[in-house]
């Protein structure tokens, strides 16, 4: 690190001096951070393990009274579930009805705007990325969350075969449905029933190189995929004790303010299911 810095400070050029010290800056404080939460989670883990306080101190080497002030500092272990580093989060748009440009819908805009403020509450931030029609992404990307299913992302579709339980299908007469191969049953939309609620496939699928994974979270109409966001919103926690950082998949069900068309509240319908790889 010290190399690095030495390099920088010896730059003839004073904006390429500036500009390479800035992203240094911010490349050293993401990882400082992750470095924070990597610290508190093995503290928590050391404490479940039945490790003393004092035991762990002498473990670490530091005092008794350190470890207790750094047991509640940094980002909690869960911001994991996300990444490492800020979030780039990809948006779909669809082709308006009766005027025939592309559009965000509203509850997807409202899905990213939930993110955007939990992923602050773990010192992440977030950029928004809106693809247009035909849906053609790119996915080979760290720290990448998606917000919208097969009918936006043909790519996701793709993705989406490689889970071995749950299942994305298209009826004959174009509604979609969820089908869970475990157990036979096919979960569909209430709101195509003119209920408020609807549902949300939430998942870590891998990515099309090969070289990690990315989250997703696809309605089967966008109230849903907001839905998968609102259940994070209080869930969060208990999924990362399960999942970590692996591929899972799971079906979430949202109810949903018909007027404002914001969820109000979201629930698993679904086991967490873990998949291999």
């Amino acid at each position: 690190m010290q190399d690095e810095v030495r390099k920088v400070r010896e730059i003839p050029d004073l904006f390429d001096r500036g500009k390479t010290a800035t992203g240094l800056l911010r490349d050293y404080q993401a990882s400082v951070t992750e470095l924070s939460r990597i610290r508190r989670e093995t503290l928590d883990e050391l404490k479940n393990q039945g490790f003393s306080q004092a035991q762990i101190a002498d473990g670490i080497g530091l005092s008794r009274g350190r470890i207790g002030q750094l047991a509640t500092s940094g980002p909690a272990p869960e911001r994991a579930f996300f990444g490492d580093d800020d979030l780039v989060v990809i948006v779909g748009q669809k082709i308006e009805e009766g005027r025939g440009r592309p559009v965000i819908a509203t509850e997807t805009v409202t899905a990213y705007s939930r993110l955007q403020v939990l992923a602050a509450s773990y010192s992440l931030s977030t950029t928004m990325e809106s693809v247009p029609p035909p849906g053609l992404a790119n996915l080979n990307r760290h720290n990448l969350v998606v917000l919208g299913g097969p009918r936006l992302f043909p790519m996701v579709a793709q993705m989406q075969e490689s889970d071995p339980v749950l299942r994305f299908e298209e009826g004959t007469d174009g509604k979609w449905s969820v089908l869970d191969t475990r157990t036979g049953e096919r979960h569909r939309s209430a709101r195509e029933d003119g209920q408020n609620r609807d549902i949300a496939y939430l998942g870590r699928l891998p990515r099309p190189d090969g070289k990690g994974t990315f989250l997703v979270s696809a309605g089967i109409h966008p109230t849903g995929t907001q839905g998968g966001v609102a259940y994070l919103e209080t869930a969060l926690a208990e999924l990362y004790g399960e999942i970590r950082d692996k591929r899972f998949s799971t079906l979430v069900e949202c109810e949903f303010d018909p007027d404002t068309m914001n969820v109000t509240r979201a629930y698993r319908a679904t086991p967490v299911y873990r998949h291999a790889g």
